[in-house]
């Protein structure tokens, strides 16, 4: 599993409002290209975020489905990218010191054939693509405390 750190100067809830808002997703997701549809439930569990991942032409459209939904707390999301399979995808969000956030972020290959293909490259990868994908969150978490 990849796991990931970030402390975001923001306090929980306003990390959690963009993990709820599953249309900015292409805006903080490394590999995410577009958002085609979000339920309206989302990100209630069982709702689904319809996305469509990797660059043109190759990109492929599939959905994340909500696995558990602990607001301001945790989001469990599993991922898909068939035919590439699909990942468990976790968000826990603690409160620190002076009102941030320290968010966790794991992933880890649950169905398909990546599930079956991981090694230290792969590791390396999903580690980079995870900071990144925390930095854009962060951006705009803390750019959203700035408006208010």
């Amino acid at each position: 599993m990849a796991i990931v750190e970030k402390v975001i100067d923001a306090p929980p809830q306003q990390v959690f409002d963009v993990l709820a808002d599953g249309w900015t997703y292409s805006d903080w997701v490394v590999g995410t290209a577009h958002v085609r549809d979000v339920d309206d439930a989302w990100p209630r569990v069982g709702s689904q975020l319809h996305h469509r991942a990797g660059p043109w032409p190759f990109s492929l459209q599939d959905a994340s489905t909500v696995l558990a939904c602990e607001p301001p707390h945790r989001l469990v999301l599993r991922a898909g990218l068939w035919p590439a399979g699909e990942a468990i995808v976790a968000f826990t969000l603690e409160p620190v010191d002076g009102g941030a956030t320290r968010v966790r972020l794991g992933e880890d290959f649950a169905a398909g054939p990546l599930r079956w293909v991981r090694n230290k490259a792969n590791d390396l990868v999903l580690h980079l693509r995870n900071r990144e994908t925390l930095a854009r969150l962060s951006d705009i978490a803390t750019r959203q405390k700035g408006s208010r």
